[in-house]
């Protein structure tokens, strides 16, 4: 049976792992005593600024607004031909609502592909969206290497 290690992944080789987008998980921090709030999520990635964008949903009686303005960790992980991979990132969200369309935190979610996955059980345009971006305060990548047995 072969073994496995895992590496760190360079900035070049986090950057093609990441694209413009995909999905993930992201995860709120909630406090000492409550469990983190964990959503799978689509996102888009600026390799320039090494920012990721999401569009939230809050359908009604969603607690993700009593969580968007806690510290997050997003990761991203999947199966390639080479092996997994996986990037964690960490920090805090920033709301993009009434940020001027001439920003660069506005510019740079124009620049990114987020794909859209309709999971809601009402119609798109009955639930509200926000978007926001994370701007790392750390980001690691990780990718599985072979050993000789």
């Amino acid at each position: 049976m072969q073994g496995l290690r895992w590496v760190q992944m360079s900035k070049d080789e986090r950057d093609e792992f990441l694209g413009r987008g995909g999905t993930g998980v992201i995860s709120f921090g909630m406090g000492a005593d409550e469990p983190p709030f964990l959503l799978p999520i689509s996102y888009g990635y600026d390799e320039g600024l090494e920012n990721f964008y999401f569009k939230l949903a809050f359908p009604p009686g969603s607690t993700k607004a009593k969580a968007v303005d806690k510290p997050v960790s997003f990761a991203s992980h999947s199966r390639t031909e080479d092996g997994w991979k996986s990037v964690v990132a960490t920090g805090t969200l920033e709301e993009l609502t009434d940020v001027p369309n001439d920003s660069i935190a506005v510019q740079g979610m124009w620049a990114v592909d987020i794909p859209k996955v309709d999971i809601f059980e009402q119609p798109r345009e009955d639930v509200t969206f926000a978007d926001f971006r994370l701007v790392p305060t750390q980001m690691t990548g990780r990718k599985e290497v072979q050993t000789e047995p």
